[in-house]
């Protein structure tokens, strides 16, 4: 599985960062660090809606970074199942 977090400006300003520094927490505390990448990527053209997520390279999904962990867990656990 790949994840992709937006770090164009927008999203750097509404917290880009925080979101991938909670998900490479995350994937390291759940020992997914084998079939998890996470990439940064410059504007995904979601910018009213940031952060911006895309799962290898599916629909653009919008996170704040006080929801990583509810999206960490339907989103990326979930989907690993």
């Amino acid at each position: 599985m790949v994840i992709t977090v937006c770090v164009g400006s927008s999203c750097h300003l509404k917290g880009s960062y925080d979101v991938i520094n909670k998900l490479k927490e995350m994937i390291k505390n759940y020992g997914i660090e084998d079939k998890v990448e996470l990439k940064a990527d410059f504007c995904m053209g979601n910018c009213l809606r940031a952060v911006s997520v895309k799962i290898d390279g599916g629909a653009c999904l919008s996170i704040k970074p006080n929801s990583v962990e509810r999206f960490f867990k339907e989103h990326v656990l979930g989907e690993l199942k």
